[in-house]
């Protein structure tokens, strides 16, 4: 009995696990430990919260037009779009400058009322001018405010008052109408191509952001963007051929019923109403039958179906 006492009092000893140990019978005091604290009567910064006060255009539209977005260091796929934009903005301002002239515009009448005519050529070139500056900072900076500011500005300086004829800014360019017609087609590719690979600059911005902060994780990038790339090539050798198709249905159908009367064609060469009324609504048929033929043979579907079976 006493060996069991013995060995019992041993094994419940626990002593020697507390050697050079402070125990407390309970938690430090809060208001010892507030006692030594200094006391401030600063707010921290991160409690104060962010207050926006809306601008007269955000309230009017019930919120921020164009957001403003920060974005990581450009890759390769955005610097080449950056690079393509201002190539292409570069021609874009150049075409402009030579196919719209200041004759027509509000401006021009402006000056002309108050006497001064050099002052519509001064805002002329002066909205141009901001149109190109606006457009290479939004680019480089990768800022939606100015590329928004350029595409307005680039839009607006060919806002003129009808005219019965086909006017340019140079006196030098051709007088021949197939040339006049794919110069303007030229500008119209070159304005959306525009409007395209800046807004592609920002997405593909977006896309690389997320991507690399770790917020989304997409399969196939590089697949991706070989077919944005594909995409932003043929897309306007389409468009531009259904354009130019568009605007010399006056010479189509003159060419389409010589080969079976030379006086009626003729007579529709020489024709206002073909040119002007008849020949907007004949171009206005051509487009719609051609869009209404890709879908009738499925020629999206068909595309896709070719692509994924190359890969």
């Amino acid at each position: 009995m006493v060996d069991e006492k013995i060995t019992s009092d041993a094994s419940s000893d626990t002593a020697h696990l507390y050697e050079g140990k402070v125990i407390r019978a309970s938690p430090p005091s809060r208001k010892k430990a507030a006692g030594r604290i200094r006391s401030s009567t600063d707010i921290p910064k991160d409690a104060i919260p962010e207050i926006h006060v809306p601008s007269w255009i955000e309230s009017f539209f019930g919120g921020p037009i164009v957001s403003s977005v920060k974005f990581l260091p450009a890759n390769n796929t955005v610097s080449t779009l950056q690079m393509g934009s201002a190539g292409v903005l570069l021609i874009l301002t150049f075409l402009t400058f030579v196919i719209t002239p200041v004759s027509g515009t509000a401006w021009f009448s402006l000056a002309n009322l108050v006497g001064i005519p050099i002052l519509g050529g001064i805002l002329h070139l002066t909205i141009l001018v901001i149109g190109a500056i606006g457009g290479i900072y939004g680019i480089f900076q990768r800022d939606q405010r100015a590329l928004l500011i350029s595409y307005v500005m680039l839009i607006a300086i060919t806002l003129r008052f009808a005219g019965s004829k086909v006017e340019f800014g140079l006196n030098l360019l051709p007088e021949n109408e197939i040339a006049q017609k794919f110069l303007l087609i030229l500008y119209a590719l070159f304005l959306v191509m525009y409007f395209e690979l800046t807004s592609g600059i920002i997405r593909f911005s977006m896309l690389d952001t997320s991507i690399r902060t770790g917020e989304v994780y997409v399969m196939g990038e590089n697949r991706i963007i070989r077919r944005y790339h594909r995409a932003i090539g043929i897309t306007p050798l389409v468009a531009g051929s259904v354009a130019l198709l568009t605007l010399l249905i006056n010479l189509i159908i003159p060419a389409i019923v010589g080969i079976f009367d030379d006086v009626a064609a003729n007579r529709l060469r020489e024709s206002v109403e073909l040119t002007s009324v008849y020949g907007v609504a004949l171009g206005t048929a051509l487009v719609f039958t051609v869009v209404a033929a890709a879908f009738v043979v499925n020629l999206p579907l068909r595309i896709q179906q070719m692509q994924e079976r190359e890969n």
